[in-house]
């Protein structure tokens, strides 16, 4: 059996395409979702009940990712554990690999390899996305891929889920870089941000979250493993990747200092315009 469990804040408009991988088919009756709608205003709840007994919906009025997936662990009790993002899509393939790796016993948390559509998106974003995919972050799927799973033991690594900003990255940096893994055979997509000042928000809540961990967690940083300073670098020496690497670090420059302006504010900074981009096409 596999339980996943998916935190779902304000997500009518996505949540069907993401539940749709798993659920409906009788043949998958080795799978069970717990979909925690927080803090919602809309008809998220509603849209995930549709799929049936396979998914149990939990409803809070607290609008914060972090007591989600707690409630979720509450309800839970199925190894191996797998956290989604609502807004991603995963396929049961690539969910079962996951429960296979981690049934090696030799790694504690696997994700898969993250698969940016940029469908929509303009072309500042395209030559942003395009200078990522050849830095080592884009090969870490736990942070990147909107989707972690956790063997019975690597969830005995913490108790509850602190509230911090990046779950994910608080998750990662549990275990040392030989008790994790990316798949690359397991792929799930994430959808980028359509314009630039979207993508410059979703960044500056990266660099807060990872702030906030270093500030409250400093011990964790032993497990950070390989950064993309000397990649980076060595890019610099493609003219022909000038312009992509300008608007690369123009965005972290800017993500960064406004991070750091804003570093006592909790305002949610999620991007809307990727989730507007789906709800034309979702699911009926």
């Amino acid at each position: 059996m596999i339980s996943i469990i998916v935190p779902a804040h304000n997500e009518s408009s996505v949540i069907a395409r993401t539940l749709s991988q798993w659920v409906g088919d009788p043949a998958l009756d080795e799978i069970r979702v717990v979909v925690v709608c927080n803090g919602c205003s809309d008809h998220t709840a509603n849209v995930a009940r549709r799929f049936g007994p396979t998914v149990h919906v939990v409803e809070s009025d607290i609008a914060r990712k972090t007591h989600a997936l707690n409630l979720g662990d509450q309800i839970s009790s199925v190894f191996p554990r797998i956290y989604a993002d609502a807004d991603i899509v995963i396929s049961v393939d690539a969910v079962r690999a996951l429960a296979r790796r981690l049934e090696q016993g030799d790694v504690l948390v696997v994700a898969p390899t993250a698969d940016i559509n940029l469908t929509g998106c303009s072309r500042l974003v395209r030559k942003y996305y395009g200078i990522r995919s050849r830095l080592p972050s884009s090969r870490e799927g736990i942070g990147g891929s909107g989707v972690y799973a956790l063997s019975e033991a690597g969830r005995l690594r913490f108790g509850q889920f602190p509230d911090v900003t990046a779950d994910d990255t608080y998750v990662r940096l549990q275990f040392r870089p030989e008790e994790r893994d990316t798949l690359s055979c397991a792929r799930s997509t994430v959808f980028a941000p359509r314009t630039l000042l979207q993508l410059i928000a979703v960044r500056t809540r990266a660099y807060r979250g990872t702030f906030e961990l270093a500030r409250r967690f400093p011990e964790l940083r032993v497990n950070k493993g390989e950064v993309n300073d000397r990649t980076l670098i060595a890019l610099f020496k493609e003219p022909h990747l000038w312009p992509g690497l300008l608007i690369y670090c123009g965005v972290n420059i800017v993500a960064r200092c406004r991070a750091i302006a804003r570093r006592g504010a909790h305002r949610w900074q999620r991007d809307e315009t990727s989730r507007a981009a789906l709800s034309a096409d979702r699911p009926k």
